[in-house]
């Protein structure tokens, strides 16, 4: 497989790739990161996280559309809005859907998966009906295209340096809100023993809504950053469910450091391996990897580490 390549052609391979993994490593962040909220805090395993995310990805579409028709001079920009309005409009459906569905089946996790996986379904028949069955696309703004030109060999692109920016950012948030603010001790300390957390005061229902929220919120952010990898469609979030839970189980559930370690990890090796093979052999050495080192660390890459 290496074979036919020099010691600085694989070096510039392994550049290039590791950089075409941006925007992929970016989605499995965000993806993983409202799941490692709502799967590895709240214990609910939620299947229909997929059409969080593409539901971030229509609006997103949605709003570069009424910017190209009403604000063609503001087009630039759309994506900042857009991202906003995905994170909104994905965090308020979260909520509703704990409301009406989820709150009724905490501490019963594979009725969650039964319920949140007949949502999935529901949520791909109304993307369906509202926006057709066929796929859409985004065009991004100007700016966003092209590379940069590091070395002769070596080109990175401008759209996943921005989004790996973006997931920084949204990472040192999330870890902010959940460590070091008062909103985050109080889900901290509703996990860790919800009784003992109303009797002093919490709100532990807000709390679970709030949360639930937060966590599809994020993923409608990975619906954005998804729409400059791929088309939007009304089950595109089902291709990528399998491995958000698979980052999640890999890093340690309820590890943030874990969660973007093995994210990382498996989106670097899969694009990697893309050079060299077809995707779908790509997907299942990245996939027997994993598996092998969960055979050996069941608890994952970093596990919470618990007075027993």
């Amino acid at each position: 497989m290496f074979g036919d390549y020099s010691l600085g052609d694989l070096g510039s391979i392994f550049v290039m790739q590791g950089f075409a993994g941006l925007i992929l490593f970016s989605v499995y962040v965000l993806m993983a990161l409202g799941l490692a909220i709502i799967f590895g805090q709240m214990g609910v395993i939620n299947m229909a996280h997929g059409e969080f995310m593409i539901l971030g990805a229509y609006v997103t579409w949605m709003t570069s559309n009424l910017f190209q028709t009403y604000m063609p001079s503001l087009f630039g920009g759309y994506f900042f809005l857009a991202m906003i309005l995905a994170f909104l409009a994905s965090g308020a459906l979260g909520m509703l859907v704990e409301w009406v569905l989820i709150r009724h089946l905490y501490k019963r996790p594979l009725d969650t998966l039964l319920a949140t996986w007949g949502l999935s379904l529901m949520l791909q028949q109304a993307y369906r009906s509202v926006f057709g069955a066929r796929e859409v696309g985004v065009e991004l703004p100007q700016w966003m295209l092209g590379s940069l030109h590091v070395t002769d060999s070596i080109e990175v692109p401008i759209n996943g340096v921005f989004v790996m920016c973006l997931t920084v950012l949204i990472t040192i948030s999330v870890a902010y809100v959940m460590y070091k603010s008062r909103w985050g001790r109080q889900v901290r300390a509703v996990v860790q023993n919800r009784i003992m957390a109303g009797a002093v005061g919490i709100n532990t229902e807000k709390v679970d809504r709030y949360t639930y929220g937060l966590g599809c919120g994020i993923a409608g952010v990975a619906g954005s950053a998804f729409t400059m990898i791929g088309s939007t469609g009304p089950t595109s979030g089902q291709l990528y469910i399998v491995d958000t839970f698979l980052v999640v189980v890999f890093g340690g559930a309820a590890s943030l450091l874990g969660t973007i370690a093995s994210a990382f990890s498996i989106s670097q090796t899969q694009s990697t391996l893309e050079f060299f093979m077809s995707g779908s052999m790509a997907k299942v050495l990245t996939l027997l990897a994993v598996v092998g080192i969960l055979m050996l660390r069941p608890q994952g890459l970093f596990a919470l580490k618990v007075r027993k």
